[in-house]
């Protein structure tokens, strides 16, 4: 049985939800705040109200038009945890009042990465058909990824509503559903990093400064942070970096073997995703037989041109998607190593916003100010 909405019943039509959402009409445009619709959850999906939203580079990607694969108009974005307010036919993962993060990679738990326990790479991820309407010109709005968590309420596909423990800050948890799993997966599932290692992080945004704290968590002895801005490595610093390398100072493949004693790191890290030269740096960076790991997710199009001499000695170069993750293991642990003091999520939140100002929060993220903004909804 479809549970009502709140404040309504009747036929479906009579029971539209009214919410308001960021939406994105072009690319390169200003981020539109407009009131949308939404009818009843149906079979599999979930109504969550939105609580907060992380304001990642993923959503300006597609703001900028980088991934064809994202057309507007879309609700943005992808970063999300709120309350589950209603549910729809054949839902038994979760329950009205759960506490949940938003994943924004479903899986299908049948094909062959799904039954290897690598979710986040699934064949055949179930498709997310919801979207809103809009009442002023009737067209359908899509949520992005399936989740579009810039919004007050979303309907999503109950695969991707991972529940936690309510007493977890709903600002913080909403990080955890992409920058944080992103980053501190990379280095705990994708590298498998070990204790006592290197580690070098090229990069110390937000997924930069996840994939620091997992070095920590991993027990690396050595964390390497390199960026372009003193602010940021020393935000790092606090972070868990033991060590910073500001490159537009000097070349940072060689600062990181001189703080290795000549070999490289065990593992380097690109976190920042947007022009070839770190990616090219990271494999540089990396001692023989050591590991680099890909994090940052390119524009379409963006050509790494490599030495294949750099191979030759046993290097493994990986990519990480979505920190190879698994939610509903992943998210809990996530949720665990914040309240047990491991993993700082206070410290990325650098600015919070209401939903009208996400135009703001965009403009602070293009011009590197913050490690990650969180609109409040």
């Amino acid at each position: 049985m479809i549970h009502p909405l709140p404040g309504g019943a009747g036929s479906s039509a009579d029971r539209m939800l009214e919410i308001e959402s960021a939406v994105l009409h072009g690319y390169n445009q200003p981020i539109a705040v407009e009131g949308l619709e939404l009818s009843d959850p149906g079979r599999g999906e979930v109504l969550v109200e939105l609580k907060a939203s992380g304001v990642c580079h993923s959503d300006w990607h597609v703001i900028k038009g980088d991934w064809s694969d994202v057309p507007p108009p879309v609700v943005l974005g992808h970063e999300g945890a709120g309350i589950v307010r209603a549910i729809g036919r054949g839902v038994n993962s979760v329950r009205e009042g759960d506490h949940v993060i938003l994943s924004w990679m479903p899986n299908c738990g049948r094909c062959e990465a799904c039954q290897h326990g690598h979710p986040n790479v699934c064949y055949d991820p179930p498709p997310s058909t919801a979207s809103a309407r809009s009442p002023r010109t009737g067209q359908d709005v899509p949520f992005l990824y399936g989740v579009g968590s810039m919004s007050t309420h979303s309907l999503v596909n109950e695969n991707v509503a991972i529940p936690i423990d309510k007493s977890m800050p709903f600002a913080q948890a909403s990080l955890i559903g992409c920058g944080v799993t992103t980053g501190v997966g990379a280095v705990i599932n994708t590298a498998r990093v070990r204790p006592g290692s290197t580690v070098a992080v090229f990069g110390a945004g937000g997924v930069g400064l996840c994939v620091v704290q997992g070095a920590a968590i991993a027990g690396a002895t050595t964390i390497i942070a390199v960026d372009l801005l003193d602010d940021k490595l020393e935000r790092a610093r606090r972070m868990g970096a033991t060590q910073t390398v500001n490159a537009a100072e000097c070349d940072p493949v060689e600062a990181i073997r001189e703080l290795t004693g000549g070999l490289g790191a065990h593992y380097a890290f690109e976190a920042i995703g947007l022009v070839p030269e770190p990616f090219v740096q990271a494999i540089r960076a990396t001692r023989t037989r050591g590991t680099t790991v890909w994090v940052g997710h390119a524009p379409e199009n963006t050509p790494v041109t490599l030495d294949a001499h750099d191979l030759m000695f046993e290097k493994t170069v990986i990519g990480s998607m979505y920190g190879s993750a698994r939610p509903r293991i992943d998210f809990p642990r996530m949720v665990a190593l914040y309240q047990a003091g491991r993993l700082n999520l206070d410290g990325l939140i650098t600015r919070s916003f209401p939903l009208g100002r996400v135009n703001e929060a965009f403009r602070l993220l293009a011009e590197g100010k913050v490690a990650r903004s969180v609109l409040t909804l």
